[in-house]
Formats: structure tokens, C-alpha cells, sequence
């Protein structure tokens, strides 16, 4: 990528840049892996070195974007992890205090929204009329008229309405000192979506600009311009828009860097509390109902694990996965469930007997669960490595924490380990510290919330101690205490005062461990590699390793 700026006379020092990227060699568009390594990098650098740059082209479209529908369970649910990092429980929680009701004054007890349980976008003719009052009055050039939506869920029932506020005259700001402020952030964002579903499309305008070189090279950058806001005045997109300057054709260009990057393809990222709630309504498995208590369940159970708010399997997730596949294929394929929630759709509509229904599942399935429970005998992996107690064998078992060694001698030995090789326990810091009861030395242990420290001495000795896992950064609220990671009840990482409870600073980001050059305040990893101030008053940013880079070269 280029970062250029606009060194035309009348347009020079006005302080706005641009990131172009390479495309073309010789005026023919390049492949994305034209340059395959280090010296074809290195060399496209060399002929760039004292090149001069100049718009060669500007294309311009003008493009609609419509607002979206009012929300439904699944889309809210996946709107308020994208936007606002809660869990579809978490949703569901707050989602029913506003429903059940809530006290804003002289009205006494109201319920702000409308049943949150639903795969309806249909909105009554009540709240498109109360809307048109508040956008006549707001935005009275971006209303658009009653819009209706129609769903695109498979098995939509369409029992309720969407999910909407009672009375859209009732504003966010005016409900805010009735609210604790996660239940005020999802009415914000249930309000809006509803109001903005009966406004005017936004204009966006797509720019296009071809930069050519006094080399062979070429570079090319894209952006919009929101031309008409339209209901985004009212709802933001998560669309993220990259803003050029204003360009004509033959402007010249000035460069202040080229940066070279390297690519690596990556596996598809897992899935997010969003992204599985979209996928599950996709597929028809489940209902409104039944999403967030499904995601609930698969944790609870210790078939997945949050990290850094992505659901990622866990040992047993594999092995009760493969044995279900192995014995049960029919009761886990993608469309068993959606295929019995219709027929259960039939029943209720009097089209179906429910006996022949039940009868066509449960009497096969019973006779394979009498066969598999004769068939299936439970058997360990086993190893060559000898244990260090009896000297018998050691074979690979699943805890609570994953994968370990255990003696095949059990219950007469035993002994366990972790796995050679133990991702956690190689990540767990090794240390010279003594017990501060008897002087011996600590041992690192794996216990029901992570690693710690226990006396060697156990159970003479019942000493034992938490492992900080520390960032490199020093608490700038006491400047005594490190900040170091922790865990919330839900699963989310988050970074705290070591000195906790008689310092309460807490972050989200993890800190870089330098200060900013601007404030002094902490530096944290941003998104995108980036790395930013975590004072919000301050816009000091710069190009730095992803967090996760970090830890694996720290």
C-alpha cells in the first residue's frame, strides 16, 4: 500500500491522505499472487524510489442503501453481540426487563417493548403512524412513508410482531434515567432500528481512483461518500466505510510511504454468538426461543469455550461429536431438526396426527440406542510412555480440561500428568518462588479455574497462590499494581489492576505496555493491527503487531 496526499497548488496542505494499493504493472491488472516473494517485494520498492504519482482516472456511482428491517430474536441477538459484545443470554435477560416493565415515573410501570421472542418483521399500523409523527418533526426529509418488510427466514411462524418499541414517541434519550445503562444500550438500539426501517434509502457515492507512476506500476483505491444520509441518520450500518478525498483527473500526488505487507491465508474465522444464531435460523434449526438457551447449553457443558468472544471447541467437543456422527447420523444432520419442527408446524395446524409422526422417529431410533449401548465401549488412547509410580503404561484421558495422562493401573495408581507437549502447561510460567508458610519450593498446578501455585509439600502444606499473568504495563490509576489479564463469570478476557479490590482500574483492550506519546495514557492493541491510545479523548494511532501476533513472538 501507498499512503499518498493531494500536491496539487490549490489543494496541497490540506492534511488529507489516502491509501492506494498496487494494481497494475504496465497498464495490465495484476494477480493476487503476482509477487511471491521477499525480492519481487523488494523490487517493486527499488523502482518505485523517486517515482512520481498522479490521478490517471476517477470513477464515480452512485449506489442506494436501504435501511434494514426491525428486528427479530435472531437478528437483535446478533446485533447486540456485533455492536454491543452481549451474549444472546445476556440479550434475552435484558430484552425481558423491558418487555415485563419498567418504572419511568408519573406512568408508573410500562413495558417498553414489544415481545422479543419472534421471527415477524411485520410492524401495526399504530407504530408506522406514531413514527411518522416523530421523523415529520426530526428528520421530516428523510421519512419515506409506511414501509413493509417480509421475512426470509425458513420456517418463519410470524405469530407476533416485531420486536419494537411500544410507543416510538418514547426516545431513548427521554427513557435514559429509568434504565441502568446495558438495558438503555439495547432500547437505543431496538428503538432505532425500528424508527430507521421507516425512513428514506442513503445515498452512498462509490469512488473509484487509478493512480499511475513515472514506473510501471500502478496503484488503486476505492471509497464511498454517504451523499444522502437518509435513515442513517437515525441507524448506523456496520458498514465500514473508507472516505477519499475529493480527486479530479492529471491531480498530482505525494507519497509518504510504501509498505510492504505479507499475506497469509487463514481458515475461516469460528463462529461468534452472532454468526452461529445466523446460522442456525438459516438452517431452520430451532426457534427464537431456542437459541440463546442452545448457545447457554454447549457452554455450561464445556462443549465450547469464549475466547476473545469466538466459540472454540473443546476436547470433548470432538469426541462426543465424532461418536454421534459414528452411531447416530441421521439424529445430528442439519436438517433433522428443521424437518421435525415442521411436521411439528403441521400437527399444530391440525394437518398432521401426531402418533405416526412420533412413531416414525422414536421406534428406530430405540432400537439403534439398545444396539449402540451393547456396541459402544468406552476405550482410551494408548501410549508407550511408562508411568513414573508403577511403571505401567499411561493413556490419554478427557477431564474437564482437555486431554491428559493417567495410568492404565487405575484405581490402584493413580497417577496423571499433562500431555508432552501441553499447550497450557507450556504456557504456564515456570518459577524459583518458595512457600511462604514452609519455605518450599512452589509448584505449577492445573486446577477448576486455571493454572496456580501449590506448595510441593501438598497435603503437608495447603499453601497456594494465584499466577498473574501479567501484560508489561503498570496500573496508571495507582502506579503501584501491574495490570494483568483476568476472566469475567461470562468467559471474556479483560485487563485489571493486580491490586484489586484496593484498585478497581479496569480495561477492555489488552495494553501494549508503552504510554502515548500525546497523553501519557495507556497504549492498547486496536483492531486491524493497529495500536491506539486508550484515552477516547485522544486520536493517537500508529501500525503495530496484532495482539495475537504479539503473544506468539512475547
Amino acid at each position: 500500500p501507498a499512503k499518498l496526499a493531494i500536491q496539487t497548488p490549490e489543494k496541497a496542505g490540506s492534511g488529507e491522505e489516502f491509501v492506494a494499493k498496487l494494481n497494475t504493472k504496465s497498464g495490465e491488472v495484476l494477480d493476487k499472487m503476482a509477487l511471491k516473494s521477499q525480492a519481487d517485494s523488494d523490487a517493486v520498492l527499488t523502482d518505485l524510489k523517486g517515482a512520481t504519482y498522479k490521478v490517471e482516472s476517477v470513477e464515480r456511482k452512485k449506489s442506494r442503501r436501504a435501511p434494514a428491517a426491525p428486528y427479530t430474536t435472531s437478528t437483535l441477538q446478533q446485533d447486540a453481540n456485533n455492536k454491543l459484545g452481549y451474549s444472546a443470554k445476556a440479550t434475552m435477560a435484558l430484552a425481558q426487563q423491558l418487555y415485563e416493565g419498567v418504572d419511568v415515573g408519573a406512568e408508573g410501570s410500562v413495558g417498553l417493548i414489544t415481545y422479543m421472542r419472534t421471527d415477524s418483521v411485520n410492524l401495526s399500523e399504530k407504530f408506522q403512524g406514531d413514527a411518522a409523527d416523530w421523523l415529520k418533526k426530526h428528520h421530516a426529509d428523510s421519512y419515506e412513508g409506511p414501509r413493509v418488510y417480509k421475512t426470509k427466514s425458513k420456517g418463519a411462524q410470524e405469530a407476533h410482531e416485531a420486536i419494537r418499541p411500544t410507543e416510538a414517541l418514547r426516545s431513548p434519550e427521554e427513557i435514559k434515567p429509568y434504565l441502568e445503562e446495558r438495558a438503555w444500550k439495547l432500547y437505543d438500539l431496538i428503538w432505532r432500528r425500528a424508527v430507521a426501517s421507516q425512513m428514506k434509502d442513503a445515498e452512498i457515492e462509490t469512488t473509484g481512483v487509478n493512480v499511475g507512476t513515472s514506473s510501471v506500476w500502478g496503484f488503486r483505491a476505492t471509497g464511498s461518500v454517504v451523499a444522502v444520509p437518509g435513515f442513517l441518520h437515525v441507524y448506523q450500518t456496520d458498514s465500514k466505510d473508507n472516505l477519499l478525498p475529493r480527486l479530479t483527473e492529471s491531480d498530482k500526488l505525494d507519497c509518504s510511504g510504501l509498505e510492504p505487507k505479507q499475506h497469509f491465508t487463514e481458515p475461516p474465522a469460528r463462529y461468534s454468538e452472532a454468526t452461529l444464531v445466523k446460522a442456525l435460523e438459516e438452517r431452520g434449526i430451532g426457534r427464537p426461543s431456542t437459541y440463546a438457551p442452545t448457545i447457554s447449553t454447549i457452554v455450561d457443558r464445556g462443549y465450547v469455550e469464549k475466547e476473545e468472544r469466538r466459540l472454540k471447541p473443546t476436547d470433548t467437543a470432538f469426541v462426543v461429536t465424532d461418536l454421534l456422527v459414528a452411531h447416530f447420523p441421521s439424529v445430528v444432520d442439519y436438517d433433522f431438526t428443521a424437518k421435525m419442527e415442521d411436521e411439528f408446524d403441521e400437527i399444530a395446524e391440525g394437518k398432521t396426527k401426531w402418533p405416526p409422526v412420533i412413531r416414525e422417529f422414536y421406534v428406530p431410533f430405540h432400537e439403534n440406542l439398545l444396539k449402540k449401548e451393547k456396541e459402544i465401549v468406552k476405550t482410551d488412547e494408548k501410549t508407550e510412555i511408562a508411568c513414573e509410580k508403577c511403571g505401567k503404561l499411561m493413556n490419554i484421558k478427557i477431564g474437564r480440561f482437555g486431554k491428559f495422562l493417567a495410568c492404565s493401573g487405575y484405581p490402584e495408581c493413580k497417577s496423571t500428568k499433562p500431555l508432552p507437549g501441553d499447550k497450557g502447561m507450556a504456557e504456564a510460567p515456570t518459577t524459583d518462588e518458595k512457600c511462604v508458610v514452609c519455605q518450599a519450593p512452589m509448584q505449577v498446578k492445573r486446577g477448576r479455574f486455571g493454572f496456580f501455585l501449590s506448595c510441593s509439600r501438598y497435603p503437608d502444606c495447603k499453601t497456594i497462590k494465584r499466577i498473574l499473568k501479567k501484560t508489561g504495563a503498570k496500573c496508571p490509576k495507582c502506579g503501584e499494581g501491574d495490570i494483568v489479564e483476568k476472566r469475567t463469570k461470562t468467559g471474556r478476557n479483560f485487563f485489571a489492576c493486580s491490586r484489586y479490590p484496593d484498585c478497581d482500574y479496569a480495561m477492555w483492550q489488552k495494553p501494549t505496555g508503552e504510554k502515548c506519546p500525546k497523553c501519557g495514557s495507556l497504549l492498547i492493541y486496536a483492531k486491524e493491527g493497529k495500536i491506539a491510545c486508550s484515552n477516547k479523548e485522544c486520536d493517537f494511532t500508529k501500525d503495530g503487531v496484532s495482539k495475537e501476533q504479539d503473544e506468539k513472538v512475547g
